[in-house]
């Protein structure tokens, strides 16, 4: 088991993470009754993307002699309706405070961005829109 989610009431929910014991706690977002004080479940898998895409960056870069450390991702969810869910995930990656990075190494960076485990797992009619700020 990877994890187990408990509904705790007034649309909030109390996941764990099996293994470590960690927990998130989420909530529905104000424009679904919530109250936006936590992550939403969207909100957890737009910011997925984001930490998959630095953590298989990370993974590549310990096989190949790039640094990826100081990397950051901001993303931005755009939620369309009929039905609800997400539209768009928008990820603008600043490699600003790491490198200096050679043509191919970003070409690497680049390709492992759009074929990492989360990426490859949206569903095609969510545009994931990637910006690589060097």
């Amino acid at each position: 088991m990877t994890s187990k989610v408990v509904y705790t009431g007034d649309l909030r929910t109390l996941a764990t993470h099996i293994r470590s014991g960690s927990t998130i706690e989420t909530d529905a977002p104000v424009d679904n009754h919530g109250k936006g004080e936590r992550f939403s479940p969207t909100d957890l898998v737009a910011t997925a993307l984001g930490a998959c895409i630095v953590t298989t960056m990370g993974i590549l870069g310990k096989n190949h002699g790039i640094s990826v450390d100081g990397v950051s991702c901001e993303i931005e969810k755009i939620m369309v309706a009929d039905p609800r869910r997400i539209g768009e995930i928008k990820v603008l990656l600043d490699f600003t405070g790491c490198g200096p990075y050679t043509e191919r190494q970003k070409t690497i960076l680049e390709h492992i961005a759009n074929a990492c485990p989360v990426y490859e797992s949206l569903h095609p009619d969510c545009k994931n829109t990637l910006t690589f700020i060097w």
